[in-house]
């Protein structure tokens, strides 16, 4: 029983002393996504919606939540969020290609059609980017229009 003791003392320890570290916050500024929204132009509802679904993990600035305060929770939620921004970063648009562009457009509406974004895993604490039938509809209609306008931009050269 007191090599248990000893343990579960050592391991509460170590989780204290683990509070006091965590990883770089993406602590950016939101206007960095404002050359995507120009250039894509998307209803205001789609911003709306990109703003309360999207952004938190596409962007350069996240809104976290009360509960990154706590390791090892933040170090989750940090590679969710670099994970995120690997595959799309709304603030990095200028930097992509228009091949790029077409192809990210594509993915964005195609994900959001079939369910898989935003993640389950972000709606069960963030109910707001649970989307409604018509929210996808929106996303999907502007993204295919969007997409459609890269492609003859690319063929157009």
């Amino acid at each position: 029983m007191k090599v248990l003791k000893k343990i579960g003392i050592v391991l509460l320890l170590i989780l204290i002393i683990a509070q006091f570290f965590g990883p770089e916050k993406n602590d950016g500024n939101l206007d960095t996504v404002n050359a995507f929204i120009a250039e894509t132009n998307p209803p205001e509802d789609v911003v709306a919606i990109m703003k309360t679904s999207c952004f938190d993990c596409h962007s350069a600035k996240t809104n976290y939540p009360w509960y990154n305060a706590i390791t090892p929770v933040n170090y989750w939620l940090d590679e969710h969020i670099r994970d995120g921004k690997k595959h799309l970063d709304f603030s990095k648009w200028s930097e992509y290609s228009l091949k790029r562009k077409e192809h990210k457009m594509d993915e964005l509406y195609e994900e959001v059609e079939k369910g898989e974004m935003p993640l389950e895993s972000y709606t069960w604490t963030h109910k707001e980017a649970n989307l409604t039938q018509d929210q996808i509809d929106a996303i999907v209609t502007w993204g295919k229009k969007v997409q459609a306008d890269y492609k003859q931009q690319m063929t157009a050269k």
